[in-house]
């Protein structure tokens, strides 16, 4: 009997990871930087507005160098747009990591192509992409481009890690 039930039990925990791989149609209603925006997805009365980190990227935060830019580059891009939104996962704060493309163009590889993110490849989905993102990030690097226009751009998770260790600091004295 439980060998009969394996498959139904596989076939269902894999249920909620088969819903997310279909794309859908949002309006961006917000945008926090340069990787993350929110979207509202749904009809007029039943809208869920979701918070998606777009996958593959890490920009620089609003208070980093390029910070704002990297925002506002982004916004040019989605802001107010419908995005087709394509779910790869959560990240630990509960937001969709999801590849998105606004205005036909995928946000993720104009934000890299344009120098204002870092390729991420977190979960390594950037290398199963077969590794464009990396040659746009060495194209945009190369031109000085964005971000890349700084003497030694700092990478936002670097960034973080000295922020957290100096919010530590500060906190022992």
């Amino acid at each position: 009997m439980r060998l009969r039930l394996l498959p139904v039990v596989c076939c269902l925990a894999l249920l909620p990871l088969l819903s997310h791989a279909d794309p859908r149609t949002c309006l961006v209603v917000g945008i926090s930087d340069g990787d993350t925006l929110t979207a509202r997805c749904g009809r007029f009365g039943s809208y869920e507005e979701i918070k998606v980190r777009i996958a593959a990227i890490d920009a620089p935060e609003r208070s980093q160098p390029y910070g704002q830019r990297s925002r506002q580059a982004l916004s040019r891009l989605c802001y107010f747009e419908q995005a087709v939104i394509t779910e790869r996962d959560t990240d630990r704060y509960g937001r969709t990591v999801a590849d998105v493309s606004c205005n036909g163009h995928d946000a993720g590889t104009q934000m890299v192509a344009e120098g204002w993110a870092w390729v991420y490849d977190f979960n390594g989905i950037a290398t199963r992409r077969g590794g464009e993102l990396f040659k746009l990030q060495d194209s945009a690097r190369a031109q000085r481009q964005g971000l890349w226009a700084g003497a030694r751009p700092t990478p936002p998770w670097d960034w973080r890690r000295r922020q957290r260790e100096n919010q530590a600091n500060n906190s022992m004295f």
